[in-house]
């Protein structure tokens, strides 16, 4: 192959490759194209690349390539290393690739800071890093790049703070993803100001102060995650105006007083993730307007008022959580009379009732159902045994009483059965648990 010196290109993506990426190569001086992703090539990156002044792209994605970033990359336009075992910093070198315009070295083990210099690749379009063991606060010359699409820095350890004037230079980003970090102060007002931004993931970070209403200017916003920072004050009720969005998360921060209404008239949501706050309240009937609704997560709060029969119009629903709150009121299986969903936990809130004798029917593909604390009565229906997927049942902590089904014996898939502190009897030695080899 080493003789083939016309070649332009060459793609050898998802073989068996092994062994180290021979430096030959470098002598095709007029490839263009190189990719050998998704392999076992090892090794370092040979240095002869940096020879072919033709080369384009360079693709060893998904590898178990060895050592460090090359310093010289030659007259690259796309460096994608993502995937491997690269260790180091990245080299200040690479602010003088003026061509370049992809960097991916995401999931491999770079250490050290953003060097300053990166801002000069005044062509650069996707810029990701994320999954190493970066350190130190992101250069704020990198929200200058004016072409840049993408910002994945996901899962370091970055510090520092925004800067306020975030997006005034950034006219096209799409994507700003800066989850698991250790970020801290206020989200900028000027957030608003990428208008052509779908994706904002501040998760797992240490921002804290408002929500602004000005995020409503986010029209195209698809996904907004702010979970688990220690963000304060109310949910803007302008977010409701951000037709587009598909998931909104604002878990496990210090969020008060009710929901907005104007959330429950995004009918495109399909997650909704609101747990351990402080958020009170009822829920109102237009929670069944989020027909799309796969994932709804409300936990940990203070909720109160009864689980609304709108429910039913979730057709799309795969998990519900609404536990340790204060719902009350009659506990109907029959709202949830939708087959889609897996998991259901109702349970630590101030309800009563008693287990439906067709509840196999009404939820039938559930493999997690949570009833601990719930104040139910009556009996355990042999229909649960036909609960084909189940692997956690938890119906501790109630007033059930009467025998111990043996059809539950049946529940071939369960994992985990809790039915502690109830008046249950048994008319055997509780052999059917003989059968649950899960």
């Amino acid at each position: 192959m080493a003789c083939l010196r016309r070649l332009k290109f060459l793609d050898l993506r998802f073989n068996k490759f092994r062994g180290e990426v021979p430096s030959w190569f470098g002598f095709l001086h007029e490839l263009q194209v190189l990719n050998h992703s998704n392999n076992s090539f090892t090794g370092s990156i040979p240095s002869s690349f940096s020879n072919i002044s033709t080369l384009d792209t360079l693709n060893l994605n998904f590898n178990s390539i060895e050592g460090q970033i090359p310093k010289v990359i030659g007259n690259l336009r796309e460096l994608n290393l993502r995937g491997n075992n690269l260790i180091g910093s990245i080299p200040l070198s690479l602010s003088n690739a003026s061509r370049l315009e992809t960097l991916d070295i995401s999931y491999n083990s770079i250490q050290g800071n953003i060097p300053e210099g990166i801002d000069n690749l005044h062509n650069m379009k996707l810029l990701g890093i994320q999954y190493n063991q970066l350190t130190g606060s992101i250069p704020f010359k990198i929200f200058n790049m004016s072409i840049i699409k993408v910002i994945p820095f996901t899962g370091n350890s970055l510090s520092g703070y925004l800067p306020n004037g975030l997006c005034n230079g950034l006219p096209i980003l799409k994507g700003l993803h800066l989850s698991m970090n250790k970020i801290y102060g206020h989200m900028p007002t000027s957030l608003s100001n990428c208008s052509q931004l779908q994706i904002l993931s501040l998760s797992i970070n240490e921002f804290d102060g408002p929500i602004h209403s000005e995020i409503e200017r986010l029209s195209n916003l698809q996904k907004l995650d702010l979970g688990i920072n220690h963000f304060t004050g109310i949910i803007p009720q302008e977010i409701g105006n951000l037709l587009n969005l598909v998931e909104l998360s604002m878990e496990k921060n210090q969020i008060t007083s009710s929901v907005p209404i104007s959330i429950f008239n995004i009918s495109s949501l399909q997650i909704l993730s609101l747990w351990q706050n402080n958020l009170r309240g009822f829920l109102p009937w237009e929670i069944g307007n989020l027909t799309k609704m796969q994932f709804l997560y409300l936990e940990e709060n203070s909720f109160t008022g009864e689980i609304l029969k709108e429910i039913t119009n979730l057709v799309e629903l795969e998990e519900l959580d609404i536990g340790h709150n204060s719902f009350s009121g009659q506990l109907e299986m029959e709202i949830f009379n939708i087959s889609g969903p897996r998991l259901i936990s109702l349970s630590n809130n101030n309800l009563s009732g008693s287990l439906p004798p067709n509840m196999c029917s009404v939820i039938p593909n559930i493999e997690e159902l949570y009833l601990t604390f719930t104040n139910l009565v009556g009996t355990i229906p042999h229909s649960i045994s036909n609960f084909s997927e189940l692997n956690i049942l938890d119906l501790s902590y109630n007033k059930l009483a009467g025998l111990i089904p043996s059809s539950l014996g049946y529940l071939t898939h369960l994992q985990f059965l809790n039915m502690r502190e109830n008046n249950l009897t048994n008319d055997s030695s509780l052999s059917f648990l003989t059968s649950l080899t899960n």
